[in-house]
């Protein structure tokens, strides 16, 4: 399945690739229920072949992301005949899971490709078909932390097609302004250079500015951001791949209280509300920030038509004092085990991943001028951008998954109890110890796993 990727349609690849979604879950359910009718009710459509495929991915410019994926979709459409219906999701990440669940739990025959979250395959791995014997040699050349991340009981359910991992922007600008030759490495530098800037930012009237900004709402990014916090300071992965749960540790309290500290002191009060794009847009639109965390597609999306483009840089994530951690996602492509056109299905995820890996190895970044500064960055983006592998790019840092594979069906509500304690602490509704203690026999209580004490 080998497809030519012509040469033009990789330029509009760069810029902006954003939207949200507009229509809600409910209404979303209703509308594809009647449109796909369980296996018992539908007969395969006659030549030529439609496909539905379901996009997971949630970027800010709806029109401009859709033009994006139409553009392939007419190219795969034109190589090979096939037809291709584009559907995007909701926008909120529970709600796309949930979408995508119903509609395979009732056996839809269509989507027949679904984009999917990293963290979904072991909810959803039952309803896919195992991708390994149809992509041997992608597989044998792809990176093996990302492969594990879309393994559902041993077999391949999803082929990775954008990769992310956590990273943390800042204004060069403001770094030179204020006489730092470099962004921070640990988290004790980012609190002292933040302090500063936002006293000297404010002084020279900037009143709303603020040293650092993060998604710190209660929704997933929250699952990564504390994850983060407390694998750089030695307190586990949440659930370790022997399936112990490591969450009631002083390394991890004490990551949660130097978060919660952040709160109304170098980030803004309103922070425990902000969604990824509040976050990002603080830094990237109004430019009140000078760090943000966000993923590392940020800047490609933002950057061109962000006033702050060349005032930006990227790097790994400052460490605590155990390590500098970055937590992996971004979007695969399965295969319902539903589709009655699994052939044409195969070659349309063949197609995308072909086009993706070609992009990933001829796109330039941070090059041209006004684009982001690059210094240090994770170790899994060298790998996967080579074109990033260059001066002041040193790899630096480690990768995490969220714990979904070791946890499979569990991983939701798991999730969901992690997110509520970790918000809890923030808000300072909780004590850290006693959040920590009471999250650890809520787990205890949903996986049935033991607890790892230190």
């Amino acid at each position: 399945m080998k497809f030519k990727i012509p040469e033009p349609a990789l330029s509009q690849f760069d810029g902006i690739r954003f939207w949200l979604g507009k229509f809600r879950l409910a209404a979303a359910i209703l509308i594809l229920s009647l449109v796909f009718a369980t296996p018992g009710c539908q007969h395969p459509s006659p030549e030529p072949v439609t496909l539905t495929f379901i996009d997971a991915e949630v970027l800010h410019d709806l029109s401009s992301r859709k033009s994006l994926m139409d553009q392939a979709l007419r190219e795969f459409t034109r190589q090979t005949g096939i037809k291709v219906n584009y559907l995007p999701a909701p926008e909120n990440n529970r709600d796309r899971v949930a979408l995508d669940r119903k509609l395979l739990q009732q056996g839809s025959v269509a989507p027949d490709v679904y984009g999917i979250d990293t963290v979904w395959t072991g909810d959803l791995g039952d309803y896919l078909i195992d991708l390994e014997p149809y992509f041997s040699s992608e597989l044998a050349s792809e990176d093996s932390t990302l492969l594990a991340e879309y393994k559902s009981q041993g077999k391949q359910v999803a082929m990775p097609y954008h990769l992310n991992v956590g990273v943390l922007y800042y204004r060069t600008d403001l770094l030179h302004r204020y006489g730092y030759s470099a962004p921070p490495k640990t988290w004790d530098e980012l609190e002292r250079m933040a302090v500063r800037i936002q006293a000297g930012e404010r002084a020279r009237g900037e009143k709303n500015f603020w040293g650092f900004v993060w998604p710190g709402a209660a929704a997933e990014g929250l699952t990564c951001n504390a994850l983060e916090w407390q694998m750089d300071e030695g307190g586990g992965r949440i659930v370790e791949d022997s399936r112990k749960i490591s969450v009631n540790n002083s390394d991890t309290i004490r990551a949660w209280q130097r978060a919660a500290h952040w709160v109304g002191w170098i980030s803004p009060p309103a922070v425990i509300s902000y969604g990824e794009w509040d976050a990002s847009n603080a830094f990237w639109a109004s430019g009140n920030a000078a760090f943000v965390r966000g993923w590392s597609n940020f800047f490609q999306d933002f950057s061109p038509q962000s006033p702050f483009r060349n005032r930006a840089g990227v790097t790994s994530l400052p460490g605590g004092s155990s390590a500098r951690v970055g937590t992996l996602g971004g979007m695969g492509l399965a295969v319902s085990r539903f589709s009655v056109h699994q052939p044409e299905a195969i070659e349309l995820v063949s197609f995308l991943i072909q086009r993706e890996a070609l992009l990933r190895a001829t796109r330039v970044y941070a090059v041209a001028s006004g684009d982001p500064e690059i210094y240090e960055l994770p170790p899994v983006l060298l790998k996967n951008y080579p074109r990033l592998a260059r001066p002041g790019a040193n790899p630096v840092g480690t990768e995490v998954s969220r714990p979904s594979s070791v946890t499979g069906k569990a991983y939701n509500d798991l999730d969901q109890a992690y997110i509520r304690a970790v918000h809890s602490v923030l808000t300072g509704e909780t004590k850290a110890p006693q959040a920590a203690l009471a999250l650890e026999k809520e787990l205890v209580g949903i996986t049935g796993f033991a607890t790892a004490h230190k």
